[in-house]
């Protein structure tokens, strides 16, 4: 009331600027995003990301490539070796996540006193995994640097989670580079015992 302005500038703003924003991972797009928009797209985003993510492992596998017949038209409808690697991104995925949620309520319970503080955190993880869709034109146009551009998308996807954490807690940067670490911390074990087992991952 004392400014005359708006709270959230992103409000006047169009979405293709509050995207750019978003991408460059600024606090206020993310808040804008999050707090000021009605976008119930994060089991969708969530999946398709974990889709995309199952792809891209189903394609390294040996056995995939190995079958090259043209006539053999629903060769990826029988693949049941897709569905066990959507399956493994999932258990990772909730593995990842199970970790960012035990660090943060571990270091301060206070923040996360309700179930909708839980449901809020969760929608802005997911929210802000959508750095993972970028693998699809990483895989479409592969190249000499594809491992390189799939570390570069791991990273973008980490800060984005780093950046939603903290607009969501209103927390300082230390503490969700802290969580992101124990969640991957859990996610590589839960890689290493799968690996144990004898699954490829």
């Amino acid at each position: 009331k004392s400014c005359q302005k708006p709270v959230d500038k992103y409000i006047e703003y169009d979405p293709v600027i509050i995207l750019i924003n978003a991408i460059l991972c600024k606090a206020q797009a993310y808040r804008h995003i999050l707090f000021n928009t009605k976008i119930n797209i994060h089991g969708k985003l969530c999946i398709f990301c974990l889709l995309c993510e199952a792809y891209l492992r189903w394609l390294q596998l040996q056995d995939s490539s190995q079958n090259v017949d043209p006539d053999d038209l629903i060769r990826y409808a029988k693949e049941w070796d897709f569905y066990r690697m959507f399956g493994i991104a999932s258990l990772e995925q909730t593995s990842f996540l199970l970790g960012i949620f035990i660090t943060l309520w571990w270091m301060r319970p206070e923040m996360l006193k309700t179930k909708s503080d839980f449901i809020l955190l969760l929608k802005a993880l997911l929210l802000s995994s959508y750095g993972k869709l970028l693998l699809i034109p990483a895989v479409i146009w592969e190249h000499d640097y594809t491992p390189l551009c799939l570390a570069f998308i791991k990273a973008f996807v980490l800060i984005s989670n780093s950046q939603a954490i903290r607009v969501t807690l209103n927390l300082n940067r230390m503490l969700p580079w802290l969580a992101i670490i124990f969640g991957l911390i859990l996610e590589n074990g839960v890689v290493c015992l799968f690996q144990k087992m004898g699954w490829d991952v």
